[in-house]
């Protein structure tokens, strides 16, 4: 998409801190972290989200996902590891290009990521079990 900035990050046409490169996909430092050494995995092509990315390019991203944070983890020397993918605006996404969060973690960072735990019902776990169960019948 010619208007999409992670287009142009992803394939070169804005200079970034490249960490890694393949044909599929450009990781870079992300240019506001939540911590020493966050990064962004760009599949070079335009997917708006998960719900969009093929099943195959999904796969791959997460196989990166890992290798990034094995390598990086032990480059950087942090305390644990974040990934982190957000879709649609209701979850966080801004950027309405797929991209993966890779965020060390250091002992007292501050990068607060989490929620208010709730409780689950017998009332939501019946419908949520329900509905998905028939999604997934309905998908195969």
């Amino acid at each position: 998409m010619e208007e999409c900035i992670f287009c142009k990050l992803a394939n070169g046409i804005f200079d970034s801190a490249t960490l890694y490169e393949d044909d599929l996909f450009r990781v870079i430092l992300d240019l506001g972290p939540a911590s020493k050494g966050h990064a962004l995995i760009l599949p070079k092509e335009h997917y708006a989200n998960i719900y969009e990315l093929p099943e195959e390019l999904a796969m791959k991203a997460m196989a990166l996902a890992k290798r990034m944070a094995c390598v990086m983890t032990r480059a950087l020397a942090c305390d644990g590891f974040n990934l982190v993918q957000n879709n649609g605006e209701a979850a966080g996404q801004t950027v309405f290009h797929f991209h993966m969060h890779l965020i060390p973690r250091y002992k007292g960072d501050q990068a607060g990521f989490g929620w208010n735990d709730g409780t689950l019902t017998d009332e939501t776990k019946a419908e949520v079990l329900d509905k998905v169960r028939a999604e997934f019948a309905r998908a195969e």
